[in-house]
């Protein structure tokens, strides 16, 4: 029986993690929860899991990092939003855990650093987005030796037929209204500026070891194709299912092996027909082009632009900010910042905390 941790449990990751679990009581057992505040919905989890330990991390960082390194935790799911995230990723892969990484930022921020944890500590880090699982699926014993490139999929968000104009006035409401996925606040908006799409770019460099003219995203509206890849031969493989998180956390746990799950709906080729793909409007969501040149950059431009986006996205939510400002306030900060080599903790926590006093700054005065 393998011992699980979740954090970030209360949040749309950890509610189908625990899904899956539930289905599965013979071969997982919850030893760590943690949430960030929302102590009453945490209470009713650890009442039905009884795990070893449970709390709020927005109490101290040290919970993470206990939860994270817990001596009878073999998986460690990240699902903290943002860059939050990246201490416990870096503690668990230090001591020997498989980390289920929901939490991209880790990999953003501070990529290099996460690799070097896995290295010393022989912790192995398996993605949990669908695109990066569909990726993993598609290769064989994640050899990308012959892989000429990877192509992710976006739905597009909730504005891709809008013009131009109208998406720079887009609402608080219609950006949450994702066409095809239900996720938390934070990366829902980041779906509607395409940022995701970048985060996740980034995030595929540094788990596949490919370099960004091998990386590509195409629209898809239906969310189905979650991502291709492209070999050298010219032969493409590309891995199929109905939106659901539950899918790539199963092979996030269970990985690399499969197990026989009862849970999210089946696959129907007939339902699953007339499924279309288009080019990224780049025109229109500016903040994936702003991602990938930060990407491009190297060193501590992806954390800055990290940092920035979740500021912006923040005082829009808070309606500080109009939805086209998001990109604006990224592009301020990252014309600002001269990128560094992000070879310790030290420098990306400081790279991270001026771009947050930037944001903050051009945010502030944008409204």
């Amino acid at each position: 029986m393998l011992g699980v941790a979740i954090l970030g449990c209360t949040g749309s990751i950890g509610a189908s993690t625990l899904a899956v679990l539930d289905r599965h009581p013979d071969r997982y057992r919850v030893v760590a929860l943690t949430a960030g505040r929302n102590r009453d919905a945490l209470d009713a989890l650890a009442r039905r899991w009884s795990p070893a330990l449970s709390g709020l991390a927005s109490e101290g960082r040290e919970l993470l990092l206990a939860a994270a390194t817990h001596p009878d935790v073999d998986v460690v799911v990240n699902a903290v939003v943002g860059f939050a995230g990246l201490d416990a990723t870096l503690a668990a892969l230090a001591a020997g855990k498989r980390v289920a990484l929901a939490n991209k930022e880790s990999l953003v921020a501070g990529g290099d650093l996460v690799l070097d944890a896995a290295r010393r500590g022989g912790g192995v880090l398996v993605p949990v987005d669908s695109e990066h699982s569909a990726v993993l699926q598609c290769l064989e014993r994640g050899c990308t030796q012959h892989v000429s490139r990877l192509i992710l999929t976006a739905s597009g968000g909730p504005f891709r037929t809008w013009d131009l104009e109208r998406v720079a006035r887009a609402t608080v409401a219609e950006a949450l209204c994702h066409p095809t996925w239900s996720m938390g606040r934070k990366i829902t908006i980041d779906s509607a500026t395409l940022a995701n799409k970048a985060l996740e770019i980034i995030e595929a460099h540094f788990l596949f070891g490919l370099g960004y003219d091998q990386l590509d995203v195409v629209v898809h509206p239906q969310s189905i194709v979650h991502a291709l890849v492209e070999f050298v031969d010219g032969n493409v493989l590309s891995q199929m299912s109905f939106p659901s998180m539950e899918l790539p956390i199963m092979y996030a746990l269970t990985w690399p092996e499969r197990i026989a799950d009862a849970g999210p709906r089946r696959f129907d080729p007939v339902a699953a027909s007339g499924l279309t793909f288009e080019a990224v409007r780049r025109d229109a969501f500016p903040a994936f082009d702003l991602g990938v040149a930060a990407g491009r950059a190297g060193g501590t431009a992806p954390a800055v632009f990290n940092a920035a986006n979740e500021v912006a996205v923040a005082h829009f939510l808070d309606g500080a900010l109009p939805f086209g400002g998001i990109a604006e306030v990224i592009d301020a900060v990252l014309s600002d910042h001269v990128p560094v080599p992000a070879g310790s903790v030290s420098v990306v926590q400081e790279a991270d905390r001026w771009a947050r006093a930037e944001a903050t700054h051009r945010a502030e005065r944008r409204s």
